[in-house]
């Protein structure tokens, strides 16, 4: 059994298992690999034990421990039904289940023949969601994981936040380290920007070298593991030059949000002569490059972003952008920089966008752009990021396309010093 001591709280993923717990849909949680899939079981497991259902009707498979990891689909079932609490609702969880071939057979047999709530993790690269709607029919839901957010980065490295007041009503937010000692919360933030959201940092604390060393493991098993391997698991031969997906994952971490093609790309990794260590000749063509890029999209190691043009409402098929997955993995890839501060603002709203259920485009008007135009269900956003705005060509230009919008929706300009209150 799962056990959820000194667990910290995801309460924005937990919440949403717990919205669905003890409905139809087979609750899916995908994210990048060590983002806290499997401690979100575990606390899901811990509510459960906590609102009175017995620990007979909870069972958990973990698919890379050496116990489950060589079954096939009917082993797993066979294995279900044998450890089942006989007459009681059962609750199945299974951690990296895509290592199973054919699981999705079991998953729809756990269906037809028990009466169960059923919980998947896939580690990024095998579990894509277009993959899993068609064996599952449809009835899952989808719970996206990502690295933590500032506000958790603060919990999990023991800060705490002291909200105040002053006699004019002015509020105010003051950060306290674990031994309660005050702390500049423009620092604290800095520390976010360099070693990122992955949860695993807390464990080891905020040490540059060691933070380097998870962040390779990381990168490695999803690159090596999740991606070239899967991709010789499945029968495709495409993506195989390992040099090339490794240009391919740098450029994009240096051009976080820029308006980049395949096809630009594969131009400059030819041009500046960055494939010369690897033995393919010539340009990569548009279709392999994008092939890389898709696979890392599939892998959420990066998120690509649509431009949509406000005036003509509809969505702009070139010159996207990408974001990854975590800041952390940046830096570990080319180093602190702080000359593009810019671009890494962008890349934080970005996500806690996505983490508060907005679906993100990039806003085109004329020949101006928005940052971002984030919406969900009434709700709209047009959003401007900027490392300051105490300059005034700085102010102009930020505020020379929201002026152009001409509807009543909420239009916002987010710079550092204001940043850490969204």
């Amino acid at each position: 059994m799962l056990k959820s001591t000194n667990l910290k709280r995801r309460d924005t993923y937990l919440n949403k298992l717990i919205g669905f717990q003890d409905t139809e849909p087979v609750k899916v949680i995908t994210g990048i690999r060590r983002c806290g899939k499997s401690s979100l079981l575990k606390l899901m497991i811990s509510h459960l034990i906590e609102t009175g259902i017995q620990e007979d009707q909870i069972l958990e498979m973990n698919f890379e421990s050496f116990d489950f990891r060589k079954m096939s689909s009917e082993e797993v079932y066979n294995y279900v039904q044998t450890h089942k609490a006989v007459g009681k609702k059962m609750y199945l969880f299974f951690d990296e289940l895509q290592r199973i071939p054919s699981w999705e057979d079991a998953i729809n047999a756990f269906r037809v023949d028990l009466d169960c709530d059923i919980y998947i993790t896939g580690s990024n690269a095998y579990l894509l969601s277009s993959e899993y709607s068609t064996y599952l029919s449809g009835r899952c839901v989808e719970i996206k994981m990502l690295p933590l957010s500032f506000k958790e980065f603060l919990d999990f490295h023991d800060f705490s936040i002291k909200k105040s007041e002053n006699f004019l009503g002015r509020k105010a937010i003051s950060l306290f380290d674990k031994s309660g000692s005050p702390c500049d919360s423009r620092q604290v933030f800095q520390a976010y920007l360099q070693f990122g959201g992955m949860p695993g940092i807390s464990d080891i604390g905020l040490d540059q070298e060691k933070a380097l060393a998870l962040l390779d493991g990381i990168y490695s098993t999803v690159v090596i593991r999740d991606i070239l391997e899967r991709e010789k698991r499945r029968g495709q031969r495409q993506l195989t030059d390992s040099v090339l997906l490794r240009k391919i994952v740098l450029f994009l971490a240096d051009n976080i949000g820029s308006n980049v093609s395949a096809t630009s790309i594969g131009n400059i990794l030819t041009n500046e002569g960055l494939l010369e260590e690897s033995k393919r000749r010539g340009k990569p063509s548009v279709h392999t490059v994008q092939a890389y890029i898709n696979a890392l999209i599939e892998s959420y190691f990066f998120y690509d972003i649509k431009r949509f043009d406000i005036k003509g409402k509809e969505l702009l098929r070139t010159l996207g952008k990408y974001y990854i997955v975590d800041i952390g993995l940046r830096n570990y890839l080319l180093g602190y920089r702080n000359r593009d501060s810019g671009h890494i603002l962008e890349n934080v709203i970005f996500l806690e966008l996505m983490r508060r259920g907005y679906d993100v485009a990039i806003g085109k008007i004329d020949k101006l752009e928005i940052d971002f135009i984030a919406t969900k269900a009434d709700e709209k956003l047009y959003i401007q990021v900027t490392e300051s705005m105490l300059n005034e060509d700085v102010r102009k230009r930020e505020l020379a396309p929201l002026q152009k919008i001409r509807d009543n929706y909420r239009k916002l300009i987010l710079y550092k010093a204001n940043i850490t209150k969204m």
